[in-house]
């Protein structure tokens, strides 16, 4: 199975170029706010019924690796 955050795609023309799932309008910030609210994963998939359940865990591998970097440069 490949890594989950090829799920993950960032566009310019979509979301103003922030990271999304699957290129459709569900930014990873609000996939993870909703995570971090205390909502489930069945509550996200029941509410949003375009999201799969590798879409919230592409979300979660995304944040990881965000966490694990360790500089960031321009």
């Amino acid at each position: 199975m490949g890594s989950l955050i090829n799920r993950i795609t960032v566009n310019p023309e979509i979301c103003h170029g922030k990271p999304t799932i699957r290129g459709m309008r569900y930014p990873v910030e609000n996939i993870l706010e909703l995570l971090a609210s205390g909502m489930t994963h069945s509550e996200i998939l029941e509410d949003y019924p375009d999201i799969e359940e590798e879409d919230i865990l592409a979300c979660l591998e995304y944040a990881t690796k965000l966490a694990q970097t360790k500089s960031i440069h321009k």
